[in-house]
């Protein structure tokens, strides 16, 4: 059986506290509870998304720090996760430079794309969890990606923080990826009060189709899972957040031309 073509998501926003590794961790497991095969690739230098699923930044003695630096297989890097069909390329603490590092290397924008071409065929969904910038680690997600999810907090700095990333990937689509599109907004971190529905109704009627339907709301288990290294679904799936985040999957899934 010949195995469906491959999607690579960017989880990209330069504002931190969004919920941006909160979505790619969780994302990546909903599709993968769904038997996608998914590979999730943390170029965040803190490594949250690999100690959200029990892997410490680290701990691996290959990380993506060496497939973008040292050029090693990216292969060589992926790590099993307690989910049959999630696979990991965990962080490292060297990241913190990589950004020097890469801007002295040639084509320093799309390491990460001819890193995972050799990959691609294997897996259904690659997801990039980038870190809350928007340098070269970040442009490199970019670059390698088909479609960018952009966590949205329902806050006042919202909009203006949304403005720089959709910048960002207008220049890369520019220079380096015409490919590149908007797959969705995600609101996230919501709590059901008036400044919160303002600003959700403002980018409903500013984005109109590019905002999902599923909302993440603000809740308790998913802010506790990490701290046990389980995505939410493995830590409370009955929770408001888990059954939000496998949602979000189905319309991902839905969304890009799938059934999850």
């Amino acid at each position: 059986m010949q195995m469906p073509t491959s999607r690579i998501l960017t989880i990209a926003n330069q504002k931190g506290g969004v919920g941006k590794t909160t979505t790619a961790v969780n994302l990546a497991a909903s599709l993968a509870a769904a038997e996608r095969r998914t590979l999730l690739i943390d170029v965040d230098p803190q490594g949250n998304a690999g100690s959200a699923l029990g892997i410490r930044r680290d701990e691996s003695e290959k990380s993506i720090y060496e497939v973008l630096l040292d050029g090693i297989p990216l292969r060589d890097a992926v790590r099993k996760t307690e989910l049959k069909f999630l696979d990991l390329v965990p962080a490292s603490k060297h990241l913190v430079g990589a950004e020097l590092e890469l801007a002295e290397m040639e084509g320093r924008e799309s390491r990460l794309r001819r890193a995972i071409e050799p990959l691609q065929a294997e897996y259904e969904y690659v997801i990039v969890d980038c870190p809350p910038s928007l340098g070269l680690l970040t442009v490199n997600g970019l670059v390698a990606a088909q479609g960018v999810v952009i966590p949205l907090q329902c806050e006042y700095y919202a909009l203006e923080g949304l403005a720089d990333v959709l910048k960002t990937i207008e220049l890369v689509r520019a220079a380096a990826n015409p490919q590149l599109s908007v797959d969705g907004i995600v609101l996230t971190m919501f709590s059901p009060n008036n400044l919160a529905n303002q600003v959700a109704d403002e980018i409903r009627r500013t984005f109109s189709d590019q905002v999902f339907k599923t909302v993440i709301p603000r809740n308790v288990r998913l802010s506790e899972a990490p701290s046990h290294g389980k995505p939410i679904l493995l830590y409370d799936v009955t929770s408001k957040g888990c059954q939000s985040y496998l949602e979000l999957a189905r319309e991902v899934a839905t969304r890009l031309g799938g059934v999850a």
